[in-house]
């Protein structure tokens, strides 16, 4: 019975959490390491914290009240947890349970000190760290105080912090479990951290050592600056050494205190660089252990090392997987595509699927590997144009990487056949026609996909989507697009370009661009303003309206007066647009058709703050502007030298970008179309499965890739542990940042804009759309909970093609991600937005409701008093 309540710290390896929680699991695991030295100690297990909650029956009640706590009612989760603390630490420690701790202390010396530490189960996993959630207790000496140590170290689970910890992300307290480490205390010359990859960076070949005096709650509780070793390949390749007043040492009668350091030691290096090589060299084989990167508290005892805790870094972001021992340089495909969240495994793999390109997966998002094309100079020149015109930062941080000794392999220019720079040269007449035909084309591959695919069900379907998935790369590939969208492309540069050169102007194409035709992206945010138009009449409608929050609430409208109108409008609307969502490369994200509700705030927008018929004033102003700017811009031209040959130039790439710059945004939505298609296939074949009992719900094979799905089709079984797995990855992958750049060393690099033409403490970004604005910051994540005024700038972290029907609504836009070409941008210039966008954490250092001047000619936001 007793060993239950006690197991020696040689005993647990890291398979025990539930028994020993995850401090004491990793601790076990690194006792077990060869040539790790683990201070000697045993666990209180878990059983013995069930059994002591067991003698309160109290607790039960105060439980269930804590869990039906609002996470931020504060007050109330400091009352309730000090309440729960206090019955816990007031119980008598059973006999026997104290019987077996005071054994356990007689084997490692009754009257030693120790350190007493909190070891909970949700503690230390890959996905939540915890750290410094729960206590730990430094130099406790004798029996009774280490058994009142455990009980504090019970009680510990319920502080207000780790409570709020809990609540927030979704843990059920009954679920978790305190077990307590009881260790011989060392008292260290020097102690410190360990991380086996540069938290920084995320590089994982340069490990950084932060080290100080005595022992390490010094730094922890950044009491003193810690000496800071940077250490790749075996030598310490950067150092800081602090000047490091105070310290924290061990009291003979128990317990501890600050001391101050004699001021001749306080320069000397804690370490010598031979022991930071030494201890970096313990720290890889720990990370070897446990098969991840790690963050190590350490101790230095009369020249050796002991290892105290080890945990997993949780805030690296993972690097995709080659099976090669190459270097890599990866570029993000959510800093293209406007998406930077994690997608799920189907959209993942559905995306790989239908892209142009081979991509890898990492945290889940996308990436392209890049390495080939940077190693051979003729594709480099092109490589990094194109990524410099869309976004500078990724052409930065390539460059950074380009920098660095002999990272990326030089190989020479590839054939005739090698990859390709940029797009297909643009050698098309500019007649709008061409638009016309390439619009046909998409329309009947579409009416044939969704023809084809209504009889397909089972392991068919799965083959059938499988060449459907040929043709969309053969549309997405077709010559005549891709010449008209980089012939758009093309002369947007040229007259940028140009015209600043010969008239001094900075952007003219942006202005030149407004209202251009056959622009998928900008019709739909007007089309909006058609539908508000037929809602605005009918009080009752918007009375409705209001008050929506069931997604079938289209069918309810025809009860209303002037609610038949209203309907049928806005299904003509999602007929058209309702494939569309917030981060529609992702298959998987809720499609508007699915939740129309999510237009309902956009739609009350526009019906509160424009009048009727100005979707087609807005296109007209903007077409107007356009032809004002164009005869401006030409007879000034004429009056240049040599002027009637550049008006003439110019006049020629004026009617190019407007016969060419709308389709750029239509390949997106045909990809859109189809991906609707393939969706509601796959949901169908999912509703059969759920059927036949094979999966527990449909959303489930959105954690699965397409080939798993497909197998699971054929067999009729599907893994719910890899599913429950994969959906729990995918939770811990909303707190990773994707870098632009990732290098297969795991380092980050985000590059810079380098420029000294903006005033201080204004933030840089990229300049998209000209002109000037001043107004309200409204920093909006979710474009269902949008709720706009005109004159408000919309701040956000990406804008794909969904946000247009906001775009309508205000007046300026501010993004972090994004570039020249990039949707948000495109449509911006259309409706004659000011824009900057790729401003680095925008939505954090902008607060809602702050007034801002955007500078959308120059690229860079103030923030006003």
């Amino acid at each position: 019975m007793t060993e239950r309540y006690v197991l020696d710290l040689q005993e647990v390896d890291e398979t025990q959490v539930a028994v020993v929680g995850g401090k004491g699991a990793h601790l076990g695991g690194l006792s077990r390491i060869e040539g790790i030295r683990v201070p000697a100690g045993f666990c209180v297990t878990t059983d013995a914290f069930r059994r002591i909650m067991a003698e309160a029956p109290s607790l039960d009640d105060r439980l269930d009240q804590l869990s039906r706590l609002n996470p931020d009612d504060r007050e109330a989760i400091r009352t309730l947890s000090a309440q729960i603390r206090r019955t816990v630490e007031g119980i008598a420690v059973p006999d026997d349970l104290t019987a077996a701790i005071t054994r356990a202390l007689a084997r490692l010396g009754e009257q030693a000190a120790y350190a007493v530490r909190s070891s909970a189960t949700a503690e230390d996993l890959p996905t939540a760290s915890f750290a410094g959630q729960q206590d730990t207790y430094l130099n406790v000496v004798g029996p009774t105080a280490i058994l009142q140590h455990v009980s504090r170290c019970w009680a510990s689970l319920f502080t207000e912090r780790a409570v709020t910890y809990r609540q927030r992300n979704g843990i059920d307290h009954r679920t978790v479990h305190m077990a307590v480490v009881v260790q011989r205390m060392v008292f260290p010359h020097a102690s410190g951290i360990l991380f086996t990859a540069d938290p920084v960076t995320g590089n994982r070949k340069v490990a950084t050592v932060d080290a100080g005096f005595g022992l390490g709650e010094a730094l922890v509780s950044g009491l003193v600056n810690p000496d800071v070793f940077k250490v790749r390949h075996g030598e310490v390749v950067a150092k800081a050494i602090a000047a490091k007043q105070r310290a924290v040492h061990a009291l003979p009668t128990g317990g501890t205190q600050e001391v101050a350091i004699d001021s001749r030691r306080q320069e000397q290096p804690a370490l010598t660089d031979a022991q930071v090589v030494r201890l970096v060299q313990l720290g890889r084989r720990i990370e070897a252990h446990f098969g991840r990167p790690q963050d190590i508290e350490w101790c230095l005892v009369h020249d050796g090392f002991q290892i105290v805790q080890s945990r997993p870094i949780t805030t690296l972001f993972p690097v995709p997987e080659t099976g090669d021992q190459e270097n890599h340089v990866y570029v993000s495909v959510g800093h293209q595509q406007m998406m930077t969240d994690p997608m799920k495994p189907l959209g993942l793999s559905m995306w790989q699927l239908t892209a142009m390109v081979p991509m890898h997966t990492a945290g889940g998002r996308l990436f392209v590997d890049v390495t080939r094309r940077l190693a051979a100079p003729a594709s480099r020149a092109g490589l990094l144009d194109v990524m410099g015109r869309g976004d500078p930062l990724v052409r930065d941080a390539l460059e950074t990487v380009l920098d660095r000794d002999d990272f990326v392999p030089s190989l020479p220019d590839a054939g005739p056949g090698g990859p390709p720079t940029g797009g297909a040269s643009a050698t098309i007449e500019t007649d709008p026609a061409i638009v016309t035909e390439l619009i046909e084309r998409s329309q009947v591959s579409i009416a044939a996909l969704e023809r084809d695919i209504r009889t397909k069900t089972g392991p068919a379907l799965f083959e059938f989507l499988l060449e459907a998935f040929e043709e969309h790369k053969r549309v997405l590939s077709d010559p005549l697009s891709m010449q008209a969208i980089m012939a758009g492309m093309e002369a947007t540069w040229w007259l940028n370009d140009t015209l600043q050169e010969w008239l001094g102007e900075k952007n003219a194409a942006d202005t030149l661009t407004l209202s251009a035709p056959d622009n998928v992206t900008s019709e739909m945010g007007l089309a909006l303003l058609d539908v508000a138009d037929v809602i605005r009449p009918h009080s009752e409608v918007v009375a409705f309206l209001q008050g929506v929050e069931d997604e079938g609430f289209l069918d309810e409208l025809a009860k209303l007066a002037g609610g038949i109108e209203a309907r049928d409008a806005m299904e003509a609307y999602l007929d058209r647009y309702g494939m569309r969502c917030v981060g529609e490369i992702d298959i998987t994200r809720p499609r508007w058709r699915e939740r129309p509700t999510t237009l309902v705030p956009v739609l009350l927008d526009n019906v509160r703050n424009f009048e009727p018929g100005a979707a087609e004033r807005r296109f007209e102003q903007g077409r107007r502007k356009a032809q004002q700017k164009e005869q401006d811009v030409l007879s000034r031209l004429r009056a240049l030298p040599d002027g009637d040959r550049k008006a003439g130039e110019a006049k020629r790439m004026i009617d190019r970008v407007r016969t060419f710059i709308g389709y750029r945004e239509y390949p997106k939505y045909a990809i859109v179309s189809r991906y609707f298609v393939y969706k509601q296939a796959l949901l169908e074949e999912a509703e059969r499965l759920v059927q036949a009992g094979v999966l527990p719900q449909k959303e489930d094979i959105f954690y699965l890739t397409f080939q798993e799905l497909h197998d699971v089709a054929r067999s009729n079984q599907a893994d719910d542990r890899l599913i429950q797995q994969r959906k729990d990855a995918f939770g811990s992958y909303h707190a990773l940042t994707p870098p632009r750049v990732l290098t297969s060393d795991g380092e980050a690099v985000t590059g810079a804009y380098r420029r000294e033409d903006v005033p201080a403490g204004a933030l840089i970004g990229l300049p998209v759309s000209a002109g000037t604005i001043e107004g309200r910051a409204r920093v909006i994540l979710d474009i269902a909970e949008a709720d706009l005024e005109a004159g408000d700038i919309l701040v956000t972290s990406f804008t794909d093609p969904s946000w247009s029907p906001l775009f309508v609504a205000v007046a300026g836009l501010v993004t972090e991600v994004g570039g020249l070409m990039t949707h948000g941008a495109v449509i911006a210039r259309e409706y004659g937005l000011p824009a900057v966008v790729g401003v680095e954490r925008a939505t954090r250092l902008i607060g809602d409701g702050q007034r801002i001047r955007v500078h959308g000619t120059d690229g860079y936001v103030e923030i006003l008093p």
